[in-house]
Protein backbone atom coordinates (compact mmCIF):
# COMPACT_ATOMS: atom_id res chain seq x y z
CA UNK A 1 0.00 0.00 0.00
CA UNK A 2 1.23 3.36 -1.31
CA UNK A 3 1.45 6.22 1.70
CA UNK A 4 -1.61 8.03 0.21
CA UNK A 5 -3.98 4.91 0.31
CA UNK A 6 -2.28 3.78 3.65
CA UNK A 7 -3.09 7.73 5.10
CA UNK A 8 -6.62 7.14 3.57
CA UNK A 9 -7.11 4.06 4.94
CA UNK A 10 -6.34 5.43 8.32
CA UNK A 11 -8.88 8.40 7.78
CA UNK A 12 -11.58 5.92 6.80
CA UNK A 13 -11.12 4.33 10.50
CA UNK A 14 -11.07 7.38 11.95
CA UNK A 15 -14.05 8.98 10.24
CA UNK A 16 -17.40 7.76 11.98
CA UNK A 17 -15.89 8.55 15.32
CA UNK A 18 -17.48 11.44 17.34
CA UNK A 19 -14.72 13.14 18.87
CA UNK A 20 -14.67 16.33 21.06
CA UNK A 21 -12.53 18.21 23.29
CA UNK A 22 -12.68 15.66 25.70
CA UNK A 23 -14.43 12.19 26.16
CA UNK A 24 -14.47 8.27 24.88
CA UNK A 25 -14.61 9.48 21.40
CA UNK A 26 -10.74 11.00 21.73
CA UNK A 27 -9.44 7.66 23.46
CA UNK A 28 -10.76 5.42 21.17
CA UNK A 29 -8.86 7.55 18.42
CA UNK A 30 -5.99 7.13 20.21
CA UNK A 31 -6.08 3.57 21.09
CA UNK A 32 -6.17 3.05 17.25
CA UNK A 33 -3.60 5.87 16.76
CA UNK A 34 -1.67 3.41 19.04
CA UNK A 35 -1.64 1.09 16.52
CA UNK A 36 0.80 2.60 14.42
CA UNK A 37 2.86 4.06 16.90
CA UNK A 38 3.80 3.76 21.00
CA UNK A 39 1.66 6.90 21.62
CA UNK A 40 1.32 8.11 25.36
CA UNK A 41 -2.19 8.86 26.61
CA UNK A 42 -2.64 11.52 29.43
CA UNK A 43 -5.11 12.01 31.18
CA UNK A 44 -5.84 15.52 33.02
CA UNK A 45 -8.70 15.67 35.55
CA UNK A 46 -11.68 18.10 34.76
CA UNK A 47 -11.08 20.99 37.29
CA UNK A 48 -7.26 21.93 36.94
CA UNK A 49 -6.23 25.18 36.57
CA UNK A 50 -4.05 25.88 33.54
CA UNK A 51 -2.86 29.04 32.90
CA UNK A 52 -6.41 31.70 32.73
CA UNK A 53 -8.52 28.49 31.53
CA UNK A 54 -10.13 25.60 33.60
CA UNK A 55 -10.07 22.11 32.07
CA UNK A 56 -14.16 21.35 31.72
CA UNK A 57 -16.27 18.43 31.97
CA UNK A 58 -16.14 15.34 29.97
CA UNK A 59 -18.45 14.53 27.62
CA UNK A 60 -19.85 11.81 25.99
CA UNK A 61 -23.12 10.92 23.73
CA UNK A 62 -24.40 7.89 23.16
CA UNK A 63 -27.58 7.96 21.17
CA UNK A 64 -29.76 11.59 19.83
CA UNK A 65 -32.47 11.83 17.46
CA UNK A 66 -35.79 13.54 16.29
CA UNK A 67 -38.68 12.35 15.28
CA UNK A 68 -41.68 13.79 14.19
CA UNK A 69 -45.46 12.87 15.33
CA UNK A 70 -45.46 9.82 12.92
CA UNK A 71 -42.37 8.83 15.19
CA UNK A 72 -40.26 8.77 12.09
CA UNK A 73 -36.89 9.32 12.82
CA UNK A 74 -35.91 12.62 10.70
CA UNK A 75 -32.08 13.52 12.31
CA UNK A 76 -30.22 10.37 13.85
CA UNK A 77 -26.96 10.71 15.49
CA UNK A 78 -25.54 7.26 14.33
CA UNK A 79 -25.85 8.33 10.26
CA UNK A 80 -24.17 11.22 11.13
CA UNK A 81 -22.92 12.49 14.46
CA UNK A 82 -22.33 16.60 13.01
CA UNK A 83 -26.18 16.24 13.56
CA UNK A 84 -25.62 17.09 17.31
CA UNK A 85 -24.64 20.33 18.54
CA UNK A 86 -21.11 19.02 20.20
CA UNK A 87 -21.23 19.30 23.96
CA UNK A 88 -25.02 19.37 24.34
CA UNK A 89 -26.27 18.36 27.71
CA UNK A 90 -28.92 15.81 27.92
CA UNK A 91 -32.37 16.21 26.59
CA UNK A 92 -35.97 13.55 26.40
CA UNK A 93 -39.09 15.92 25.67
CA UNK A 94 -41.92 16.54 23.40
CA UNK A 95 -41.97 20.09 22.03
CA UNK A 96 -43.42 22.20 19.34
CA UNK A 97 -41.69 23.18 15.73
CA UNK A 98 -41.20 26.44 17.48
CA UNK A 99 -39.35 25.76 20.03
CA UNK A 100 -37.64 23.30 18.36
CA UNK A 101 -36.41 25.93 16.17
CA UNK A 102 -34.61 27.64 18.82
CA UNK A 103 -32.47 24.59 18.72
CA UNK A 104 -31.79 23.99 15.06
CA UNK A 105 -28.76 24.90 13.35
CA UNK A 106 -28.20 25.09 9.58
CA UNK A 107 -25.85 26.63 6.44
CA UNK A 108 -28.44 28.80 4.58
CA UNK A 109 -25.87 29.56 2.01
CA UNK A 110 -25.52 25.79 1.16
CA UNK A 111 -28.60 24.67 1.78
CA UNK A 112 -27.98 20.52 1.53
CA UNK A 113 -25.03 20.26 4.22
CA UNK A 114 -25.44 19.90 7.56
CA UNK A 115 -23.20 21.78 9.26
CA UNK A 116 -20.61 21.41 12.50
CA UNK A 117 -21.47 23.32 15.77
CA UNK A 118 -20.14 23.47 18.92
CA UNK A 119 -20.79 24.57 23.05
CA UNK A 120 -18.35 23.96 24.99
CA UNK A 121 -18.67 26.73 27.11
CA UNK A 122 -22.15 27.30 27.66
CA UNK A 123 -24.70 25.05 28.85
CA UNK A 124 -26.81 24.17 25.84
CA UNK A 125 -28.62 21.43 23.65
CA UNK A 126 -29.16 21.39 19.83
CA UNK A 127 -29.46 19.50 16.40
CA UNK A 128 -27.92 20.93 13.29
CA UNK A 129 -29.33 19.42 9.91
CA UNK A 130 -29.42 20.62 5.89
CA UNK A 131 -31.29 23.92 5.55
CA UNK A 132 -33.13 22.19 2.83
CA UNK A 133 -34.69 19.38 5.45
CA UNK A 134 -35.27 22.67 7.99
CA UNK A 135 -37.43 24.86 5.51
CA UNK A 136 -39.34 21.49 4.98
CA UNK A 137 -40.36 20.85 8.66
CA UNK A 138 -44.08 20.54 9.48
CA UNK A 139 -45.20 22.32 12.65
CA UNK A 140 -46.60 19.46 14.65
CA UNK A 141 -45.22 18.02 18.23
CA UNK A 142 -41.24 16.69 17.85
CA UNK A 143 -40.06 14.15 20.54
CA UNK A 144 -35.82 14.66 20.66
CA UNK A 145 -33.59 13.07 22.58
CA UNK A 146 -29.97 13.39 23.23
CA UNK A 147 -28.86 10.70 25.49
CA UNK A 148 -25.34 12.40 26.70
CA UNK A 149 -23.46 12.18 30.16
CA UNK A 150 -21.56 15.66 31.28
CA UNK A 151 -19.97 15.13 34.13
CA UNK A 152 -16.19 15.33 36.44
CA UNK A 153 -13.89 13.17 34.00
CA UNK A 154 -10.57 14.20 32.39
CA UNK A 155 -9.28 15.73 29.22
CA UNK A 156 -7.64 12.73 27.20
CA UNK A 157 -4.37 13.84 25.15
CA UNK A 158 -1.62 11.82 23.04
CA UNK A 159 1.62 12.53 22.69
CA UNK A 160 4.90 10.60 21.29
CA UNK A 161 8.74 11.64 21.81
CA UNK A 162 11.14 10.18 19.01
CA UNK A 163 15.03 10.58 21.42
CA UNK A 164 17.13 11.76 18.51
CA UNK A 165 20.69 12.76 19.90
CA UNK A 166 20.37 15.57 21.04
CA UNK A 167 17.69 16.86 23.35
CA UNK A 168 16.81 19.98 20.92
CA UNK A 169 13.30 19.18 19.43
CA UNK A 170 11.13 19.73 16.54
CA UNK A 171 7.50 19.61 17.71
CA UNK A 172 4.33 18.68 15.32
CA UNK A 173 0.66 19.24 16.95
CA UNK A 174 -2.38 18.41 15.05
CA UNK A 175 -5.80 18.91 16.62
CA UNK A 176 -7.78 15.41 17.51
CA UNK A 177 -11.24 16.76 18.76
CA UNK A 178 -13.07 17.17 15.64
CA UNK A 179 -15.98 14.68 14.55
CA UNK A 180 -16.46 13.24 10.92
CA UNK A 181 -14.73 15.96 9.66
CA UNK A 182 -12.00 14.42 7.00
CA UNK A 183 -9.88 17.61 6.23
CA UNK A 184 -10.10 19.19 9.11
CA UNK A 185 -8.26 17.17 10.54
CA UNK A 186 -8.13 13.53 10.28
CA UNK A 187 -5.83 14.72 7.41
CA UNK A 188 -3.21 16.28 10.02
CA UNK A 189 -3.95 13.27 12.43
CA UNK A 190 -3.11 10.81 9.78
CA UNK A 191 -0.12 12.21 8.12
CA UNK A 192 1.19 13.11 12.02
CA UNK A 193 0.95 9.16 12.73
CA UNK A 194 2.45 7.94 9.80
CA UNK A 195 5.30 10.70 9.91
CA UNK A 196 6.05 9.61 13.40
CA UNK A 197 5.96 6.04 12.57
CA UNK A 198 8.57 6.84 9.34
CA UNK A 199 10.89 8.91 11.94
CA UNK A 200 10.74 6.52 14.54
CA UNK A 201 13.23 4.42 11.98
CA UNK A 202 15.51 6.64 11.24
CA UNK A 203 18.85 7.94 13.02
CA UNK A 204 18.20 11.43 14.08
CA UNK A 205 19.61 14.31 15.19
CA UNK A 206 16.90 15.89 16.86
CA UNK A 207 14.37 15.02 18.97
CA UNK A 208 10.91 14.51 17.50
CA UNK A 209 7.40 15.22 19.67
CA UNK A 210 3.97 14.75 18.40
CA UNK A 211 1.12 15.74 19.80
CA UNK A 212 -2.68 14.70 19.43
CA UNK A 213 -4.53 17.25 21.63
CA UNK A 214 -8.01 19.05 21.28
CA UNK A 215 -7.96 22.24 19.95
CA UNK A 216 -7.06 25.27 22.18
CA UNK A 217 -7.75 23.99 25.41
CA UNK A 218 -5.30 21.09 24.40
CA UNK A 219 -2.49 23.10 23.87
CA UNK A 220 -3.21 25.52 26.86
CA UNK A 221 -3.26 22.21 28.92
CA UNK A 222 0.29 20.72 27.40
CA UNK A 223 1.97 23.73 28.12
CA UNK A 224 0.56 24.88 31.23
CA UNK A 225 1.92 21.21 32.35
CA UNK A 226 5.24 21.28 30.58
CA UNK A 227 6.59 24.42 30.49
CA UNK A 228 9.94 23.10 31.50
CA UNK A 229 10.51 21.40 27.82
CA UNK A 230 9.16 24.18 26.11
CA UNK A 231 12.71 25.97 26.23
CA UNK A 232 13.84 23.10 23.94
CA UNK A 233 11.67 23.52 21.03
CA UNK A 234 13.50 24.35 18.00
CA UNK A 235 10.96 24.33 15.11
CA UNK A 236 7.45 23.30 15.32
CA UNK A 237 4.51 22.94 12.65
CA UNK A 238 0.86 22.54 13.65
CA UNK A 239 -0.72 19.87 10.60
CA UNK A 240 -4.18 20.66 9.54
CA UNK A 241 -6.31 20.42 5.99
CA UNK A 242 -3.77 18.68 3.95
CA UNK A 243 -5.91 16.27 2.31
CA UNK A 244 -7.64 18.44 0.03
CA UNK A 245 -6.86 20.02 -3.68
CA UNK A 246 -5.90 22.90 -2.68
CA UNK A 247 -2.18 24.75 -3.34
CA UNK A 248 -0.56 24.95 -0.19
CA UNK A 249 -0.60 27.72 2.55
CA UNK A 250 2.14 28.37 4.99
CA UNK A 251 0.87 30.19 7.97
CA UNK A 252 4.55 32.03 9.52
CA UNK A 253 5.05 31.93 13.52
CA UNK A 254 4.88 34.74 15.28
CA UNK A 255 8.74 35.71 14.90
CA UNK A 256 8.28 35.92 11.53
CA UNK A 257 11.36 34.73 10.02
CA UNK A 258 12.19 31.77 12.14
CA UNK A 259 14.27 28.86 10.96
CA UNK A 260 10.83 26.89 10.46
CA UNK A 261 9.79 29.60 8.57
CA UNK A 262 12.79 30.00 6.14
CA UNK A 263 12.48 26.28 5.75
CA UNK A 264 9.38 25.64 4.74
CA UNK A 265 9.27 29.03 2.28
CA UNK A 266 12.24 27.93 0.66
CA UNK A 267 10.91 24.34 0.05
CA UNK A 268 7.66 25.53 -1.23
CA UNK A 269 8.70 27.68 -3.38
CA UNK A 270 11.05 25.23 -5.24
CA UNK A 271 8.35 23.10 -5.23
CA UNK A 272 4.81 24.38 -5.41
CA UNK A 273 5.67 27.94 -6.88
CA UNK A 274 1.90 28.61 -6.35
CA UNK A 275 1.78 28.58 -2.81
CA UNK A 276 0.74 31.59 -0.22
CA UNK A 277 2.45 32.76 3.09
CA UNK A 278 0.68 34.39 5.68
CA UNK A 279 2.04 36.76 8.10
CA UNK A 280 0.83 35.45 11.60
CA UNK A 281 -1.99 36.47 13.56
CA UNK A 282 -3.34 35.80 16.41
CA UNK A 283 -6.73 33.24 15.03
CA UNK A 284 -7.02 30.04 13.42
CA UNK A 285 -5.18 26.78 15.01
CA UNK A 286 -3.11 26.03 17.76
CA UNK A 287 -0.32 28.03 16.52
CA UNK A 288 -1.88 31.10 18.70
CA UNK A 289 -1.17 29.29 22.01
CA UNK A 290 2.33 27.72 21.30
CA UNK A 291 3.25 31.43 19.49
CA UNK A 292 1.67 33.66 22.72
CA UNK A 293 3.85 36.03 24.23
CA UNK A 294 5.05 33.81 26.78
CA UNK A 295 6.35 31.41 24.56
CA UNK A 296 6.63 32.36 21.40
CA UNK A 297 7.86 29.32 19.90
CA UNK A 298 9.26 29.12 16.38
CA UNK A 299 5.69 27.22 15.35
CA UNK A 300 4.31 27.55 11.93
CA UNK A 301 0.98 26.34 10.31
CA UNK A 302 0.96 23.87 7.30
CA UNK A 303 -2.12 23.37 5.53
CA UNK A 304 -3.33 22.83 1.87
CA UNK A 305 -6.55 24.84 2.25
CA UNK A 306 -6.45 28.07 4.23
CA UNK A 307 -8.86 28.01 7.86
CA UNK A 308 -12.39 28.90 7.36
CA UNK A 309 -12.03 30.24 3.38
CA UNK A 310 -13.48 27.24 1.95
CA UNK A 311 -17.46 26.24 1.60
CA UNK A 312 -17.19 23.13 2.78
CA UNK A 313 -15.12 24.17 6.66
CA UNK A 314 -17.06 22.99 9.61
CA UNK A 315 -19.39 21.26 7.31
CA UNK A 316 -20.63 17.94 6.22
CA UNK A 317 -18.98 18.24 3.22
CA UNK A 318 -15.47 17.81 4.79
CA UNK A 319 -16.41 13.95 4.13
CA UNK A 320 -14.41 11.18 2.30
CA UNK A 321 -15.07 12.58 -0.86
CA UNK A 322 -13.45 15.77 -0.19
CA UNK A 323 -9.89 14.55 0.08
CA UNK A 324 -7.96 11.83 -2.10
CA UNK A 325 -4.86 9.53 -1.41
CA UNK A 326 -2.80 11.94 -4.05
CA UNK A 327 -2.97 15.11 -1.77
CA UNK A 328 -2.14 13.18 1.00
CA UNK A 329 0.91 12.01 -0.56
CA UNK A 330 1.81 15.17 -1.45
CA UNK A 331 1.20 16.72 2.19
CA UNK A 332 3.18 13.58 3.73
CA UNK A 333 6.14 14.01 1.14
CA UNK A 334 6.63 17.45 1.81
CA UNK A 335 6.77 17.05 5.75
CA UNK A 336 9.55 14.29 4.71
CA UNK A 337 11.53 16.73 2.81
CA UNK A 338 11.53 19.66 5.79
CA UNK A 339 12.53 16.78 7.95
CA UNK A 340 15.64 16.66 6.00
CA UNK A 341 16.02 19.82 5.66
CA UNK A 342 15.89 20.10 9.19
CA UNK A 343 18.38 17.29 10.06
CA UNK A 344 21.08 18.46 7.32
CA UNK A 345 21.06 21.89 7.50
CA UNK A 346 24.65 22.61 8.90
CA UNK A 347 24.94 25.45 11.75
CA UNK A 348 27.89 26.99 12.46
CA UNK A 349 28.33 29.00 15.96
CA UNK A 350 30.69 32.40 15.96
CA UNK A 351 33.62 32.22 18.62
CA UNK A 352 34.12 36.13 18.42
CA UNK A 353 30.57 37.18 18.21
CA UNK A 354 31.37 40.63 20.20
CA UNK A 355 31.12 42.96 17.18
CA UNK A 356 33.40 41.69 13.91
CA UNK A 357 36.87 40.32 14.23
CA UNK A 358 39.99 41.97 12.67
CA UNK A 359 40.34 39.58 9.62
CA UNK A 360 43.29 41.31 8.02
CA UNK A 361 45.66 39.95 10.71
CA UNK A 362 44.55 36.58 10.20
CA UNK A 363 44.71 36.89 6.66
CA UNK A 364 41.38 36.64 5.69
CA UNK A 365 41.11 40.18 4.32
CA UNK A 366 42.72 41.14 0.67
CA UNK A 367 45.35 44.30 0.78
CA UNK A 368 44.24 44.59 -2.19
CA UNK A 369 40.88 44.30 -3.87
CA UNK A 370 38.95 44.90 -6.74
CA UNK A 371 38.16 41.07 -8.09
CA UNK A 372 34.67 40.19 -7.80
CA UNK A 373 35.20 36.82 -6.65
CA UNK A 374 37.51 38.57 -3.88
CA UNK A 375 34.26 40.52 -2.79
CA UNK A 376 32.25 37.71 -2.78
CA UNK A 377 34.66 36.03 -0.48
CA UNK A 378 34.80 38.91 2.01
CA UNK A 379 31.10 39.29 1.74
CA UNK A 380 30.88 35.57 2.54
CA UNK A 381 32.82 35.67 5.86
CA UNK A 382 31.37 38.60 6.85
CA UNK A 383 27.84 36.32 6.46
CA UNK A 384 28.56 33.71 8.02
CA UNK A 385 30.39 35.87 10.88
CA UNK A 386 26.74 37.92 11.42
CA UNK A 387 24.11 34.77 10.97
CA UNK A 388 26.26 31.94 12.94
CA UNK A 389 24.35 32.34 16.11
CA UNK A 390 22.97 29.05 16.09
CA UNK A 391 19.62 30.29 14.67
CA UNK A 392 20.91 30.11 10.69
CA UNK A 393 21.94 26.83 9.05
CA UNK A 394 24.52 27.81 6.00
CA UNK A 395 21.66 27.41 3.69
CA UNK A 396 19.77 30.22 5.33
CA UNK A 397 22.83 32.19 5.11
CA UNK A 398 23.55 31.52 1.40
CA UNK A 399 19.88 32.46 0.54
CA UNK A 400 19.92 35.92 2.75
CA UNK A 401 23.32 36.82 1.23
CA UNK A 402 22.36 35.99 -2.18
CA UNK A 403 25.86 33.93 -2.43
CA UNK A 404 26.29 31.13 -4.04
CA UNK A 405 26.57 27.95 -1.81
CA UNK A 406 29.70 27.31 -2.83
CA UNK A 407 31.21 30.56 -1.54
CA UNK A 408 29.66 30.14 1.80
CA UNK A 409 31.00 26.52 2.10
CA UNK A 410 34.83 28.11 1.43
CA UNK A 411 34.26 30.99 3.84
CA UNK A 412 33.00 28.81 6.27
CA UNK A 413 36.18 26.38 6.34
CA UNK A 414 38.45 29.19 6.17
CA UNK A 415 36.64 30.91 9.37
CA UNK A 416 37.01 27.43 11.29
CA UNK A 417 40.43 27.26 10.02
CA UNK A 418 41.19 30.74 11.83
CA UNK A 419 39.46 29.67 14.78
CA UNK A 420 36.63 31.91 14.46
CA UNK A 421 33.43 29.54 13.81
CA UNK A 422 32.40 26.03 15.70
CA UNK A 423 29.86 23.44 14.42
CA UNK A 424 27.26 23.04 16.55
Amino acid sequence: MNSGDELYSLINRLYPICRSITGDGVRESLQIIGEYIPIQVHEVKSGTKVFDWTVPEEWNIYDAFIKNSRGDKIIDFKELNLHVLNYSIPVDEKIGLEKLKEHLFTDPQHPEWVPYRTSYHNKNWGFCMSHNQFTGLNDEVYEVKIDSVLKPGSLTYGEYLIKGKTDLEVLFTCHICHPSLCDDNLSGISIAARLARELSNMKLKYSYRFLFIPGTIGSITWLSLNQDKVNNIRYGLVLTLLGDESKFHYKKSRRGNSEIDRIVIRLLKDKYPDSEFIEFYPYGYDERQFCSPAFNLPVGRLSRSNHGEFPEYHTSADNLAFIAPKYLSESYELLLAIVDEIESGEKYLSLNPECEPQLGKRGLFKKIGGQSETKDFQMALLWILNLSDGEHSLKDISEQSCLGSSIIYAAKDALVDAGLLIKM
